[in-house]
């Protein structure tokens, strides 16, 4: 396992659906830790570099509904 850590910085501020969305995140194959930095204005991702490339973490958030800045 090759654990890898990105950060994201957020097109606009974390909303309820999306804490849900962060939640359900969680059980895609490869994704570890998807945590929300303290001001909510950004995102921490650990994932499996040997299951996921870092467009595949992309398209993962982006299919949640995720407001990363790319």
């Amino acid at each position: 396992m090759t654990k890898v850590t990105l950060h994201y910085h957020l097109l606009r501020p974390l909303t309820g659906e999306d804490f849900d969305n962060i939640s359900n995140v969680h059980g895609t194959y490869g994704l570890g830790r998807v945590q929300p930095s303290p001001a909510l204005d950004a995102l921490t991702v650990d994932y499996d570099a040997s299951r996921l490339s870092k467009l595949d973490v992309q398209a993962v958030l982006h299919r949640f509904g995720l407001p990363i800045e790319v």
